[in-house]
């Protein structure tokens, strides 16, 4: 019993020496490694931690505001077409669906009577200009008086003012097209009695075509003509372009916006009055600005902050912004062109934090 009790310290007593001298060379396979600075939130260092971080260089850049909105095509022209009096319709001389030009005759009313009138007067014209003429020859060899010439040159300009008044109601019973454009349907059939106030048929006009579309009063200083408009329309993948021609003086008191009208040129007349339309609006563009992410910004009660990478630690910029996009914002004053922004770790950061550039971001 005894020799099994010392053969069991003598191993033990073995073991432990083998132990203390194989130490040192196992201690390293112990130690967990530390993370490299691509592998993870910082690296240990002496004395200190170094977190890694995202740096955004800045440089000049391009920065527009876009105004979301949703608007309505209108036609170009649009007119709902009727005769300046009254009679019954004798003739429609158009197609429903059709193109007309300016001035082509679409229907008729019915003009015998005024046609009749206008006759009586040529004739009276040709009979009073005979009397004139040898009522002038007469005057030259002073067998008339003045005053005997004069009544008939009156009686004649009399007679050719009723002519002008018969043919203007003539062309009034003319209904034409006032400019280029597409017939729509007709309202009534040939034999019906039509008065100024009776609608014929609707003519429009849809090259150009125009988008209008309303947004908040607060950009009412800021909209100018030619501000460039993009589109969208159901039904069609393409996006349009059209500009800013107009823009109403007055604001819709219920909805607090303005109301604007932008003209799309619309050649192929693939797009018709009436359409939904999806519509951005781009406002103000600024060149050249200094413009950061906005999630690099840190809100504070005395304002907005940013932190920068200055000889390996973070330094702490108060910055002013300007205008303001869907993923940047610009900066008007606190940084300047060159700075390294900081845009990852930013709850992590402090005043002289020492950092490390993970990966840096160069604007382009």
């Amino acid at each position: 019993m005894n020799k099994k009790i010392k053969l069991v310290l003598t191993i033990l007593i073995i073991l432990v020496i083998a132990g203390i001298i194989a130490y040192p060379k196992i201690k390293p396979l112990l130690t967990p490694k530390s993370k490299g600075p691509g592998k993870g939130n910082a690296m240990m260092m002496p004395g200190r931690q170094v977190l890694n971080v995202i740096g955004y260089v800045i440089k000049p850049e391009q920065l527009s505001e876009f105004v979301k909105s949703t608007g309505t095509l209108r036609p170009d022209e649009d007119v709902d077409m009727s005769f300046e009096t009254s009679g019954k319709i004798v003739s429609i001389k158009f197609t429903e669906g059709t193109r007309v030009k300016k001035g082509d005759l679409l229907a008729k009313i019915n003009d015998r009577p005024l046609q009749a009138q206008l006759q009586k007067l040529l004739a009276q014209k040709k009979l009073t200009e005979g009397i004139e003429f040898r009522q002038k020859s007469l005057l030259d060899r002073d067998a008339i008086s003045q005053e005997s010439y004069d009544q008939i040159v009156t009686e004649l300009q009399t007679t050719e003012a009723d002519i002008n008044l018969i043919e203007a109601r003539i062309s009034e019973t003319e209904l034409r097209a006032p400019f280029d454009g597409i017939i729509g349907l007709r309202y009534l059939s040939e034999g019906a009695y039509a008065t100024s106030s009776t609608k014929i048929a609707r003519l429009i006009k849809i090259s150009p075509i125009k988008i209008e579309f309303s947004i908040s009063e607060k950009y009412t200083s800021e909209i100018k003509i030619g501000y460039p408009v993009t589109f969208t329309v159901d039904g069609n993948n393409n996006n349009f372009e059209a500009s800013v021609y107009a823009v109403d003086p007055q604001i819709n008191i219920d909805t607090r916006t303005i109301v604007l009208r932008a003209l799309y040129p619309n050649k192929n007349e693939e797009l018709h009055p009436g359409i939904y339309a999806s519509i951005t609006l781009q406002m103000s563009k600024i060149d050249n600005a200094i413009a950061i992410p906005s999630e690099a910004l840190t809100p504070e009660m005395e304002g907005e902050k940013v932190y920068i990478y200055k000889s390996g630690k973070a330094s702490t910029v108060r910055v002013n912004l300007g205008l303001r996009t869907e993923s940047k914002v610009q900066i008007t004053s606190g940084l300047k062109f060159g700075d390294t922004l900081i845009t990852s770790g930013i709850m992590q950061l402090r005043q002289n934090l020492p950092i490390l550039l993970d990966t840096v971001i160069v604007n382009k």
